[in-house]
């Protein structure tokens, strides 16, 4: 049972702490696992722990690396980082240092979210969990970080590069996965808190109620309030979070956890340019000022992101017997909220006809005193919506046969409902605002009979479920062998409507085009597959290590793939969309040592139906197509030296290659020539490095990551170069004062040192074809559809400042 391996309730570490604490990655037997050893025999937790004395501790390289043991590439970054890291960083920031991972944001707060990718698979093709509950959106697998989790209260994040364990509860992931946890409550009471500074007016305040032993239960609950001024563009970022988690110990060997996070955040946009807009302007982004009447939708109020949400998860450990161990974990996610942007409506008197008509009203929308008939242009807020309700639980049973085998063996199931659609809100002619930020709904525009006037209007119940069964055999104390076998079974089962409510019979009539009339209707699909690993480890002596591993993955369609592809062409010709899966083997050495440890590993990945957008001419509507091969081979290595006992060095490198194997097949806009071609936003080369140092109270940090060049497009027809980034972090730690005042502690963290201007992330996926002056036509003669890549920029030099201490 690894869940006991490292049993012994371990103190949470409070917010002053900014000391390197060695702390083992399982804090504590209540602690919901996150990594790979959960399935580890008695003699593997023998041998895992004879190596963890001779590494000296599991945290290396200032907290960027720790001992592993799973036969597959598998990376996690400590508590020891996370506390050095920005105040208010997301665990995608976090794992910055990881071989493999590409990771860009907006603002390096971590109050506009970012985005990453690890071997090529982007964050919507990874498998993310918190507490041991899933995270990626039920429709469309994405992340969206900025709602999970203070710094304060992050314990270790597992990266598995290639593919992930098949007892975690991930819905689709093609590619690896992130897994992180909390930090358990501490056995004493008292309060944390800090405050940070920064610039772009950056304020955070932190505060934690930590209860202590309570009888059996202890806990504690924690709120933070963020904002900042966007670093270009005019507009905010304003995040609030609630945290809180309670452990019951029942006995030595039970105990139940209970965690909750919930987030309310309201956020202006940044703009993302492309490369031309950006030698134009680097720090352009939606215009502030607005003029009454204008129909430009540029305007920075129209482009807000107003959401909130909570995940509240339930994890009980118990010990059956003495080999065997039950783990179950309950979940719950809520989400509301959407994204704006702008349109414009026309204005009509209604005569010689009583049908609705999209984006057409009967009566003064802009309050200037009259209606400007069919000829006008009315600036109004577009706000693209969701609702999640998402219920789930995952059991498993952990069984020991002797010290060599161990069996694990469960089940996952979930059946979150989500309803989205896009809607619109009219706005202060004057001022630009929107007349309700949160769309509620008596601000929507509507048609004269009443009906609220969409573009679409989706509803989709998505079922999951997974039966899965793991045998870990140490025949010997050098050997060990992991088998596994899950099948997973995902449908996806709702309805579509585009423009509902609307008949559009008068667009002949008028001279505006963009009325349409209502279609969609019905659609369930459902999706299913085995997803076996299998993986060996060999340990040569204390010292080295060698593994081998195998994982199958599966990632059932995005519920948008389902139904608009249902609807393509009207429904009349529907448009077949596959799952995505993929082959993934890891071959690696690891070395730990007294001063050096390092791992080094070499992959090859067999990518099979990529989801690529692609377009339908004839109703407009957005469809997904497969690119049906990709091949991603690469080497992944890192290492950390202990210089002397205050200096550590750790660097990691990463080679990929990520070639397309077929040519795009968009539908409408073509087959785009991409055989051979290298896939968007991958980078060759990454490499990491950082030097550490501690002294007592004093601790400093230096790094430096290089990001090779990447390309913007999938023909490759325009590339972004390479560029280096330097960070500085540095703190010190007080001595308490008095009885009350405990590990008093100053932070400075200051981003892009030498304040490089860059090209971080290619983000538009549609981006085929970046120009075409040439009219290059594909095979069946049509002209190729061109569209400039976007991304997100790097932003300037910036700093944040933090004190902190725990009380009482």
């Amino acid at each position: 049972m690894a869940c006991y391996f490292t049993a012994g309730a371990a103190l949470a570490q409070t917010a002053g702490d900014q000391s390197q604490t060695n702390a083992q990655q399982r804090a504590s037997v209540s602690t919901t696992s996150n990594t790979t050893n959960d399935t580890a025999t008695k003699r593997a937790v023998q041998q895992l722990s004879a190596v963890q004395v001779k590494a000296q501790s599991l945290a290396l390289g200032g907290g960027l690396m720790s001992v592993q043991e799973a036969p597959k590439a598998v990376s996690t970054i400590s508590r020891d980082a996370i506390v050095k890291s920005a105040p208010g960083a997301t665990f995608v920031q976090a794992i910055d240092s990881i071989p493999g991972a590409v990771t860009a944001t907006d603002d390096v707060t971590g109050l506009n979210d970012g985005t990453a990718a690890i071997r090529g698979y982007t964050l919507d093709e990874i498998g993310v969990t918190v507490n041991g509950a899933p995270i990626n959106d039920s429709g469309n697998y994405k992340i969206y970080p900025t709602e999970y989790g203070d710094t304060e209260n992050m314990g270790d994040i597992t990266v598995q590069q290639g593919y992930p364990d098949n007892d975690m509860p991930i819905p689709g992931a093609a590619g690896g996965s992130i897994a992180w946890v909390t930090l358990d409550p501490s056995h004493k009471g008292g309060v944390d808190f800090s405050q940070s500074f920064g610039g772009h007016d950056y304020r955070r305040t932190f505060f934690r109620l930590n209860t202590g032993d309570l009888g059996p239960v202890r806990s504690w609950v924690s709120y933070s309030d963020n904002q900042v001024n966007l670093w270009r563009g005019p507009g905010t970022s304003h995040v609030t979070k609630v945290d809180a988690k309670s452990v019951w110990t029942i006995d030595a060997d039970n105990t139940i956890s209970a965690a909750v996070q919930y987030n309310r955040e309201i956020k202006t946009n940044f703009e993302s340019l492309t490369k031309a807009q950006a030698q134009q302007d680097y720090k352009q982004s939606y215009l502030g000022v607005y003029t009454p009447g204008q129909t430009s939708n540029n305007f920075y109020l129209l482009h807000q992101n107003p959401f909130v949400n909570y995940l509240a998860s339930l994890d009980g450990e118990f010990k059956l017997s003495d080999n065997l161990h039950l783990s179950v974990v309950p979940y719950f996610q809520w989400g509301e909220g959407g994204g704006g942007s702008g349109t414009t409506f026309s204005e009509y008197n209604g005569k010689g006809s009583n049908e609705p008509l999209f984006k057409v009203v009967t009566y003064d929308l802009n309050d200037n005193g009259k209606i400007d008939n069919k000829y006008s242009n009315v600036l109004v807020n577009s706000y693209s919506y969701s609702y999640t309700f998402r219920p789930g639980v995952i059991a498993k049973l952990n069984q020991d046969f002797g010290l060599d085998n161990s069996l694990e063996y469960g089940v996952w199931f979930e059946r979150p409902r989500q309803s989205q659609g896009q809607v619109f809100i009219p706005i202060n002619y004057n001022t630009g605002a929107p007349l309700d930020q949160w769309a509620g709904n008596d601000s929507l525009i509507r048609y004269s009979n009443g009906v609220v006037q969409k573009t679409y209007d989706q509803y989709t119940t998505t079922t999951n479920a997974k039966g899965f069964i793991t045998d870990t055999w140490t025949p010997t104390d050098q050997l060990t062998l992991t088998g596994s076998i899950a099948y997973v079974w995902s449908k996806r089962d709702g309805f579509m409507w585009e423009y509902p409510g609307s008949t559009g019979s008068l667009t002949k009539k008028l001279a505006v085009s963009n009325f349409n009339s209502s279609f969609g209707g019905s659609a369930n699909q459902t999706f299913h597959d085995f997803t076996p690993t299998f993986g060996a480890k060999y340990q040569l002596d204390e010292l080295n290590q060698f593994y081998f591993g195998y994982g199958h993955t599966f990632r059932a369609p995005i519920n948008g793939a389902v139904l608009s592809n249902e609807f393509a062409n009207y429904g009349k010709n529907p448009v077949n969309v596959k799952p995505e899966t993929a082959d993934t083997v890891d071959l690696g050495w690891r070395f730990y040592g007294d001063t050096i440890s390092a791992n080094v590993d070499a992959y090859a990945s067999n990518f099979h139906n990529k989801q690529i957008s692609g377009y339908d001419q004839n109703t407009g509507l957005t469809v997904y197509v497969p690119l049906n091969r990709v091949h991603l081979r690469g080497l992944n290595s890192e290492a950390s030296y202990k210089i002397t006992n205050e200096w550590t060095i750790y660097g990691s490198y990463s080679y990929t290659q990520a070639r397309l194997e077929d040519n795009i097949n968009t539908l409408g806009d073509g087959i785009y020539y991409t055989r051979g071609k290298t896939m968007i936003a991958t980078p060759q080369n990454l490499v990491y490095t950082s030097v550490n140092y501690n002294n007592g109270p004093f601790w400093a940090q230096l790094n430096a990551k290089y990001t090779g060049s990447q390309w913007g497009d999938w023909s490759n027809t325009e590339k972004v170069g390479g560029y280096t980034t330097f960070n500085f972090n540095a703190g010190w730690n007080f001595a308490d004062f008095g009885g009350w005042l405990h590990k008093p502690y100053i932070k400075l963290n200051v981003f892009n040192l030498a304040n490089r201007k860059a090209l971080t992330y290619a983000s538009n996926v549609s981006a085929f074809l970046a120009s075409n002056p040439n009219n290059v036509k594909d095979v069946n003669g049509v002209t190729l559809f061109a569209s400039a890549p976007y991304y997100t920029l790097l932003e300037e030099r910036t700093y944040m400042v933090t004190f902190g201490a725990s009380f009482f």
